[in-house]
């Protein structure tokens, strides 16, 4: 090789070991993890470092060949990282080196599981970079993974020391990968208050990964993250939810536009919904969704949108890996929708686990490497802390669910009734994968509680998922707080009391899975029926295995969620909770006057949506009322949102509009640029792929629009003292983490 090609490779190979002729090579790695975001060249090099060629695309445009005989004159390609260390290349005229094992093709659109709602497809366009050999001799390999073959010339070849020793050369001429915009200039600058306390928000209830709830994409749609880049985790939905949205049953029935519930049945009989749903362009024309408060079916929390809100202050997330089963069998069984593998509870929250990881590795990749990226996932309070103090966003995984371990109130087969030792045995299980935040119960009645108390859909979802009837009773204790646990029952005749709990169940409904409408039409008699006119409760509580579960975790210093119990369980649990002194947390914002706060517990806030027409800086008066009553408690004044994103839970909504639902008139918009409460970023008017949002007449369309919402409220006149109390919320949880780990230590100390 002439001197002045070694000077060109010595300057362009940005990642490579120093080039200096006279000196020993430093020992920086090779580009592995750091070409993610680069654009580069790919030169193949003899063993004497002269240039063999370089990839380019051949005559026919069909593939690609190492036939430039200078770096410069070679294919530019775009490295985007896939997954840590894996890359997919992406040529200057947007095509993809692909392969089917055997030559370099050259191909456009991919496509991917998601298009093809196929959960065993695998691409042919992600590869590995390989190092191999140290210092000078130091040269990279490119591995098919499909394959596990390697590149060499325009073949692939199984053995790695055929294959083309190769160097990245840096260029300038890539196209830009497409992905969704950050609109935010800035870096995460302030970590903590001066008096120690960690800097930051926490939402402390999310659930990030639904798409891979249900069975994988039949009826939430859009994923956080996707190997193939946003084209494929924001996808049009028409796959899943049908043409004009007519296949999203399910948020058809649940958003607004659902209509009254004889709609939604007939929309169920029919399979699709009588008249056009929503538009289902996803990336980049994003027509209809996602929005706010409606599109409860489609992501609202892609990785780069939750970036946005992190930038915007928020520091510390739990993560719920959250599903159902008896809505997943509906959709699957009735031949509505696609899904992608089972409908079983666990077999979703093992996925969601799975997908968090992989998303922090993919969050790591795009910035450079394991560890690099400012997503992380803590398993304890003290890591918890080291990652909010180092600028990042710590993570901690729970799981929300009604079918939780499989422990079922009425098992079916596979499945037999869980024992003690079966409760103990998942516990450390889900606690070895990191899980440290849990709910013992959800919608639906289990082995360890009677369900929430929830009306309407979930009354008859419980009668399938059990075969019993609806178990409420009008002897209720008023003064024990829950949310879901009261009113009146939707179906009176479907309402008939038992005395005990665990007896066998009535009814078959064992058929609904494989055939949902059959097996409910001998029932629609008690489904039909009017509603109830007295104010019931459920009329069980806490079982055996409930009161292990409960007292496990208290061993194990896990964050137990109450918010779901029915009134019976909720209290003998609060009593336990008392009893030890043990903090918990309640995150769809029950706190019980207080007294969750009184033992150290967390809650969840939020802000008022509209400006009163009287007075100034009252949008946050209810935030300041729960501060107060925190206070009070004596616990720590801090409160945080519970927005429970992705759990068709709504969102804030606008001011102004058409959408507004604001009686007074509003002044005082959003505008741009402005800048983050910590002065540290700069954010400009979002956008989804080409369709620029409005937060002022659209609300909190997705999570990166955080900063809008804090924004808002400081535009009322709210001071940044006065929010001083949601910054520093994260410290907040970390506290009511730490003490519950000290009482667990204090009970093993005490054995």
């Amino acid at each position: 090789m002439s001197r002045p090609l070694l000077l060109v490779f010595c300057l362009s190979l940005l990642f490579l070991t120093a080039c200096e002729e006279t000196e020993e090579p430093s020992a920086a790695p090779a580009p592995v993890y750091s070409a993610a975001g680069q654009c580069f060249t790919v030169a193949w090099v003899e063993p004497d470092r002269s240039l063999a060629g370089a990839l380019t695309v051949t005559s026919d445009g069909a593939g690609y060949t190492f036939a430039a005989l200078r770096p410069q004159d070679g294919e530019p390609f775009f490295f985007k990282a896939s997954g840590l260390g894996t890359y997919l290349l992406r040529d200057a005229s947007g095509q993809h080196l692909v392969s089917d094992g055997s030559g370099l093709a050259r191909q456009g659109a991919l496509l991917s599981d998601v298009l093809l709602a196929d959960d065993t497809f695998e691409s042919g366009a992600t590869w590995a970079l390989e190092a191999v050999g140290q210092g000078r001799d130091r040269t990279l390999r490119l591995r098919h993974l499909k394959s596990g073959r390697y590149v060499a010339n325009q073949t692939l070849v199984t053995n790695v020391d055929d294959a083309a020793a190769l160097q990245l050369v840096g260029s300038d001429d890539c196209a830009p990968f497409p992905e969704a915009s950050l609109d935010a200039d800035g870096r995460v600058t302030q970590t903590a208050f001066e008096d120690g306390s960690l800097y930051g928000i926490v939402d402390t209830h999310s659930h990030i990964l639904s798409n891979f709830a249900f069975g994988g994409g039949g009826i939430f749609h859009g994923s956080p993250f996707h190997p193939l880049g946003v084209e494929h985790a924001l996808a049009d939905c028409a796959t899943y939810h049908g043409t004009e949205g007519r296949k999203d049953l399910f948020g058809f029935g649940f958003d607004a536009r659902g209509g009254d519930s004889s709609a939604v049945l007939t929309a169920f009989l029919l399979g699709q919904t009588p008249t056009a749903n929503h538009a289902t362009a996803g990336w980049p024309t994003f027509t209809d969704w996602p929005n706010a408060p409606g599109s409860s079916t489609h992501q609202v929390q892609y990785y780069r949108w939750l970036e946005r809100a992190y930038l915007g202050g928020l520091r510390l997330v739990v993560q719920h890996a959250t599903t159902n089963q008896i809505i997943c069998d509906l959709i699957k069984g009735g031949n509505v929708q696609t899904t992608r593998y089972d409908c079983n509870d666990m077999v979703a929250v093992d996925r969601i686990l799975d997908e968090s990881y992989a998303m922090q590795d993919y969050i790591d990749a795009q910035e450079g490497g394991p560890g690099k990226g400012w997503f992380r996932i803590v398993t304890s309070p003290e890591a918890a802390r080291s990652a909010i103090a180092d600028g990042k966003l710590a993570v901690i995984l729970g799981i929300e669910t009604s079918n939780l371990f499989d422990c079922f109130l009425v098992p079916r087969a596979p499945f037999q009734a869980c024992s003690p030792a079966d409760v103990l045995a998942k516990l450390d299980h889900y606690y070895d994968r990191g899980v440290r935040a849990m709910f013992p119960v959800h919608k639906y009645d289990n082995g360890f509680s009677a369900g929430d108390g929830d009306k309407e859909f979930i009354e008859v979802g419980n009668f399938i998922q059990t075969g019993h009837f609806a178990n409420f009773t009008t002897d209720c204790d008023p003064s024990i707080p829950t949310t879901f646990d009261n009113g009146t029952v939707s179906f009176s005749a479907l309402n008939q009391p038992r005395v005990d709990y665990a007896a066998a169940p009535p009814n078959d409904t064992s058929g609904f899975a494989t055939n949902p409408i059959g097996t409910l039409v001998p029932f629609l008699g008690l489904i039909s029926s009017p509603p109830g006119t007295e104010q019931v409760c459920q009329n069980a509580g806490l079982t055996d295995l409930g009161r292990l579960l409960i007292d496990e975790m208290m061993r194990r210093g896990m964050i137990i969620e109450l918010d779901h119990l029915p009134r019976r369980s909720y209290a003998e649990a609060f009593s336990t909770l008392q009893q030890y002194d043990y903090p918990a947390a309640g995150t769809h914002g029950l706190n019980g006057g207080g007294a969750l706060y009184a033992i150290g517990g967390v809650s969840k806030s939020g802000f008022g949506r509209c400006q009163s027409a009287s007075a100034s800086a009252t949008m946050d008066d209810g935030f300041q009322s729960r501060i107060q009553l925190i206070t009070d408690n004596g616990g720590f004044p801090a409160e945080g949102f519970g927005f429970d994103l992705n759990g068709f839970a709504g969102a804030p909504g606008p001011r102004f509009g058409p959408n507004s639902g604001c009686s007074a008139p509003q002044t005082d918009p959003v505008t741009y640029p402005f800048t983050s409460v910590a002065g540290d970023v700069v954010f400009d008017t979002p956008s989804v792929g080409n369709r620029v949002l409005d937060f002022n007449t659209e609300g909190l369309v997705h999570i990166g629009l955080l900063p809008e919402l804090i924004e808002d409220v400081r535009n009322d006149g709210v001071t940044d003292q006065e929010l001083e109390p949601l910054f520093k919320s994260a410290e907040g949880y970390v506290r009511m983490w730490e003490k519950a780990e000290q009482r667990a230590s204090e009970r093993a100390a005490r054995g």
